[in-house]
């Protein structure tokens, strides 16, 4: 690779680095550790690592030592394996000093993790984004041999969207008259389009995420994984949003396409959902009284932001806010949400986390139909596990509390909830 390429390469993004505005988010990194960056595309993870670059800077390193290359530069098209070793001659051309390696979407060039194990076994900083879950696979990660770090980014969630709103909401803002319905409005906006940061640069917000969508789906899904059949892969992508909050099996999805026409086989299906998976779209919460088969194969599905969900909704804010509460917890909780949902019992539970003994049901509004099943629920739940030790309803607006068969019930509206239960 030549060198002065690269060069030029490295210091136009030591322009977009000092030129990027910098919204605080809720990520740290340990000035000591390596890491690997994942998530959804488009979700911030090259505007953390600018920050990191900043923060480098000011902290007396020179521009210089910052190396920083995406690999989605069309300059980098013919880039491979045996490239990387420019990189590091470039940066001892640049400096004696110790170097600060940046790789954004590094997953395009096959075999990078031997490079990125050889820089951290050299006791280089390096600091990796992808785009793909892939990158954090058994091979890779038995390749890296623990030299890294992982942390996974997601859109903003609601406390980053109103910092980069420059919309107070800290209690005093929440209570009081003027800054609430500041807070009210961004919410109504937040939970219809999503967190994506860019997005809020631009008047059609939605046309914005359809432009993300349709690069993940035919980028990082369709063209990286040689789906033989994408119109397929993007009507299963539909189905899943219908079923959103709901158990949908493999069997369901997979007949939902053969009744309009694809001739698509089950494990098709299977493989196109964990493509999907694999580049942030969706994720499953599973069933915690369920049978591991059960658990594994009748999962709830979610996407990864509401703004995507709702690029297939029409009238349907419950969902959305299902959604989004189902986001939230996952942010908080990772791998440890849950719901319940018992033939047995009766009990049907949005969302639980047995480490913390929460539970918590999203009703869009207590009417008299919903009431029974939210509340019901929960009381069951109550009376039949001693571990539960917060039960919660999350409503749109409706704020409260119930007390019914000796079992107290906090209500809360989605916007507090997400401000006070929800940040970490």
């Amino acid at each position: 690779m030549n060198h002065e390429i690269l060069k030029t390469i490295i210091f136009d993004q030591h322009q977009v680095i000092k030129n990027a505005t910098i919204v605080p988010r809720r990520y740290s990194f340990d000035p000591q550790a390596n890491y690997v960056v994942t998530g959804l595309r488009r979700s911030g993870k090259s505007t953390l690592l600018y920050k990191v670059a900043q923060d480098l800077v000011r902290a007396g390193a020179t521009w210089n030592q910052i190396i920083y290359v995406n690999f989605e530069d069309e300059r980098l098209a013919e880039f491979g394996l045996n490239d990387f070793n420019d990189i590091t001659e470039t940066l001892a051309e640049l400096t004696d000093k110790q170097g600060f390696f940046f790789f954004d979407e590094i997953q395009n060039i096959p075999g990078w993790e031997k490079f990125a194990r050889r820089l951290a076994d050299a006791n280089e900083r390096v600091y990796i984004t992808g785009s793909n879950a892939s990158m954090l696979s058994s091979q890779i990660a038995t390749t890296l041999g623990g030299r890294y770090l992982t942390k996974h980014v997601s859109p903003y969630r609601f406390d980053e969207y109103l910092e980069a709103l420059g919309i107070p909401h800290d209690s005093g803002a929440i209570y009081a008259t003027k800054s609430r319905g500041r807070i009210l409005g961004a919410f109504d906006s937040f939970y219809q389009n999503g967190g994506f940061p860019e997005s809020l640069r631009y008047q059609s917000q939605r046309e914005y995420v359809e432009s993300v969508y349709q690069k993940v789906l035919l980028g990082d899904v369709a063209a990286r994984n040689n789906v033989r059949n994408p119109d397929a892969l993007r009507v299963l992508m539909k189905k899943a949003a219908e079923t959103v909050g709901r158990e949908s099996s493999y069997t369901m999805l997979h007949g939902m396409l053969s009744g309009i026409g694809y001739k698509v086989g089950k494990n098709t299906v299977i493989d196109y959902l964990a493509m999907a998976r694999e580049a942030y779209l969706l994720f499953d919460v599973e069933n915690t009284v369920a049978k591991f088969v059960e658990r594994e194969g009748n999962p709830k599905r979610y996407f990864s932001d509401n703004g995507l969900l709702n690029l297939f909704l029409v009238d349907k804010e419950p969902t959305l806010l299902e959604n989004e509460i189902a986001v939230a917890l996952r942010g908080v909780f990772g791998e440890g949400l849950r719901y319940i949902r018992s033939a047995k019992t009766g009990i049907d539970i949005d969302f639980f986390v047995p480490e913390e003994g929460l539970a918590v049901q999203v009703a869009y509004s207590l009417s008299e139909s919903a009431r029974p099943r939210e509340v019901g629920s929960l009381v069951k739940l109550a009376h039949v596990d001693d571990s539960v030790r917060r039960l919660a309803i999350v409503t749109k607006e409706e704020e409260g509390e119930i007390q019914e068969n000796g079992v107290r019930i906090e209500v809360k509206p989605a916007w507090k909830f997400l401000l006070q239960d929800c940040v970490r």
